[in-house]
C-alpha cells in the first residue's frame, strides 16, 4: 500500500493542530514540534501534515506571500460521523463555504469551509446519501 502526505503551510501549528482535530471529530493530542505537526487518524493513518511557514528551506513553504494559499488545492476529507463534523464544522467558522447538500457524482452529502488560513476544506460523508 502507498499513502500520501499532504502537508499545506500554516502560520500557527497549534492552533491549526487543534481546529483539524475539532473539525475531523479526532482525539486531542498536541504536535510533534511548533513547526510540524500530522493529524492522524485512530488507526495511525496520516491525515494531514502541518507545516509552520518559512520553518525550513522548502521552497514551497517559505512564505503565504509567494501565493495565495490553497490555490489549486482542495483538501477532501470522507468521514464516517457526517452529522457531528457538520454540527462541530458549524462552531468552528462563521459561515460555510457550500452548505450540506448530495454531490451528484459521489451520491454523498458533503459541505465546504475555511479553515484558519484560507484553504478550502470539503467533508463528504463515507456512505451515499
Amino acid at each position: 500500500m502507498k499513502r500520501t502526505w499532504t502537508i499545506i503551510g500554516v502560520a500557527d501549528v497549534p492552533k491549526s493542530y487543534r481546529w483539524y482535530q475539532s473539525l475531523l471529530c479526532l482525539s486531542e493530542t498536541v504536535p510533534a514540534h511548533d513547526y510540524f505537526g500530522q493529524i492522524v487518524d485512530s488507526d495511525g493513518t496520516v491525515l494531514l501534515c502541518l507545516h509552520k511557514w518559512g520553518a525550513h528551506e522548502h521552497p514551497s513553504l517559505i512564505s503565504p506571500d509567494d501565493a495565495k494559499p490553497g490555490n489549486g488545492l482542495l483538501l477532501f476529507f470522507r468521514v464516517d460521523n457526517f452529522n457531528v463534523a457538520l454540527t462541530m464544522a458549524r462552531t468552528l467558522v462563521s459561515r460555510l463555504e457550500e452548505e450540506p447538500h448530495v454531490n451528484p457524482n459521489t451520491g454523498t452529502a458533503e459541505f465546504s469551509l475555511r479553515d484558519p488560513d484560507g484553504y478550502y476544506v470539503t467533508l463528504s460523508a463515507l456512505n451515499p446519501a
